[in-house]
């Protein structure tokens, strides 16, 4: 089954090819691989794949228009960070953030994005955000409309479906109303079990896989089904595909069910969190690809 004939969207986080970034290959390169693994959808993130962010040149901009429009491929998702631990000694004030968040929206724009995640600073394991994120967030949801932009937080490992943090994101969407917020689950959050993490010189980034909060609980899939009417986005993080198309760490038939059953037809956006090995990334997304597809044709 090719891309073209699923009923959603299939795309690739630029973050998957973190280990070959720089090393054995460029921006330019992992663009051109996204397109030739037969995705349509590129997510960014906007600090660390945009030249001279958060002011790129006219050349830069004009060339990453033409690329995307040679390869087929539409610009999904811009990651983007408010920092509230940017400042030493003090927090972030609101109308830092709320500055931060317009600063990227606007980027994010002029790229032609469609979605936007703010990563907010947390305040507790559960990654339950900042306080200032309402404020921020809701002063900047006319921009988001004006520019044709969703802003969705992330729902990431270990925050669970049925949790705090959740509720106070439907709460906030319940009360402005707005059309411009909804969530990006990371499917990351149904992991069945850890995923022993091995080498690479960025593994400092995610450690070995082992480190876990205490009495994070097994997420099962059927509480997607719950949030699918506010779900705008999925990062289908991975970490392994095996030879015979298996994963053994993320349901992905019991994801694709709910999805299917939804109706959705937004993106799914590969994000692959392996073995930090060089060459690896390319391979693996492909695997996913291919699994993915596979079960959408049964």
């Amino acid at each position: 089954m090719s891309t073209n004939d699923l009923p959603f969207g299939l795309g690739v986080s630029l973050y998957s090819y973190t280990e070959d970034l720089g090393v054995t290959m460029t921006v330019e390169d992992c663009i051109e691989d996204v397109a030739d693994l037969g995705a349509t959808g590129l997510e960014i993130l906007g600090e660390g794949h945009i030249e001279d962010y958060p002011n790129p040149s006219a050349e830069w901009i004009d060339a990453w228009c033409a690329r995307n429009e040679r390869l087929g491929l539409t610009p999904t998702l811009y990651g983007s960070w408010i920092d509230t631990r940017r400042f030493p000694g003090r927090g972030m004030t609101e109308d830092e953030g709320a500055a931060q968040l317009e600063l990227d929206l606007r980027l994010a724009g002029l790229l032609g994005f469609s979605f936007l995640r703010p990563k907010i600073g947390v305040i507790s394991e559960d990654l339950r955000v900042d306080p200032i994120w309402q404020g921020a967030v809701e002063r900047n949801l006319q921009l988001a409309a004006d520019l044709g932009i969703v802003i969705c937080p992330e729902i990431h490992w270990p925050t669970v479906i049925r949790s705090a943090v959740v509720e106070e994101y439907l709460e906030f969407k319940e009360r402005t109303g707005s059309e411009n917020f909804g969530l990006l689950i990371d499917t990351g959050v149904f992991e069945t079990k850890p995923y022993p993490r091995r080498g690479g010189s960025a593994s400092f980034r995610m450690g070995d896989g082992a480190g876990r909060p205490p009495e994070v609980p097994l997420v099962p899939v059927s509480d997607l089904a719950e949030v699918m009417e506010h779900t705008v986005y999925f990062q289908a993080k991975f970490y392994e595909v095996d030879d015979d198309l298996v994963d053994r760490y993320i349901p992905w038939r019991e994801i694709i069910d709910v999805v299917l059953d939804a109706g959705y037809s937004g993106w799914l956006s590969s994000e692959y969190e392996g073995h930090h090995e060089l060459y690896r990334a390319a391979d693996q997304l492909r695997r996913q690809h291919a699994l993915i597809r596979s079960i959408v044709a049964e």
